[in-house]
């Protein structure tokens, strides 16, 4: 009677750790959406109508809702009108396994003519999902393709998993504002990321310019290094830190938290 329990047993054991490794390998790969800016930090430049912190939170939702019906886990940084440090939003991202970030953001300029979609990446892993992503947005959106750019943010080099903040266009052209302001617009972005989510495995290595995609793949796209800076570029900052620092402070400067955290979240 032992002998037959035994391997019964053990055959038991076996079937419950085999079940239990599949279901891990199987487990679904969660994105990390991150809304930029929030609470205090409205995003953008002075002067600006529409606020980048609301724009960006209402995206981020819509792309939570498109995910999780795919089949996606979605962990949100801010669900809400909420200040997150970055620190706090890569901690976030960091504490889960199977992972991929990306962080939603809208431009700004003092030029009220600059416009465009932009995405960025910093290490390797994350290239093919900003390829992605920016194949998808670039492509239904009704701007200037401002291409991948490789940049050194600090929700992009501090986050352990493949990551990329998309810039969803510029909130100080008149014209992409507009675009920005209706639900409609906002949703198609929502949708055009998710697109880039769930296409980032199919990204062809080829480095060509085309941007329209085959039923295999989607073509990697070109993008700028952005991370060097030129000597000729380092010298002018130093000259110009040097005249800036003998100007007159102003009487109206932010506070040191306000500035850190604003400076930070630009960064973003």
């Amino acid at each position: 009677m032992h002998k037959i329990c035994v391997p019964l047993f053990v055959a038991g054991l076996l079937t419950t750790f085999l079940a239990c490794s599949s279901y891990a390998e199987s487990s679904p790969t969660t994105v990390v959406i991150d809304a930029g800016h929030g609470g205090y930090d409205r995003g953008g430049i002075p002067g600006q109508r529409a606020s980048e912190k609301d724009m960006t939170l209402d995206v981020a939702r819509r792309l939570k809702s498109i995910l999780a019906a795919s089949g996606y886990r979605v962990v949100m940084t801010r669900d809400s009108d909420v200040f997150v440090p970055l620190g706090t939003r890569t901690a976030i991202a960091n504490s889960n396994r199977n992972a991929i970030f990306v962080s939603v953001h809208f431009n700004s300029a003092t030029r009220r003519s600059a416009s465009g979609i932009e995405t960025y990446f910093y290490n390797r892993e994350s290239l093919s999902l900003a390829s992605a992503i920016h194949h998808y947005v670039a492509g239904g959106a009704p701007s200037e393709n401002r291409g991948v750019r490789r940049r050194g943010y600090f929700v992009l080099r501090r986050t352990n998993m493949p990551s990329v903040l998309v810039e969803c266009g510029f909130l100080t052209n008149p014209t992409e504002a507009g675009y920005v302001q209706n639900a409609s617009y906002r949703q198609k972005l929502a949708e055009e990321i998710a697109a880039g989510v769930r296409s980032r495995g199919s990204v062809a290595s080829s480095r060509g310019t085309t941007r329209v995609a085959t039923a295999e793949s989607i073509p990697m796209q070109p993008y700028i290094d952005q991370t060097k800076v030129h000597e000729s570029k380092k010298s002018r900052s130093k000259r110009s830190s040097k005249k800036s620092s003998r100007k007159k402070k102003s009487s109206s400067k932010r506070s040191s938290s306000d500035a850190r955290a604003t400076s930070s979240d630009r960064e973003a």
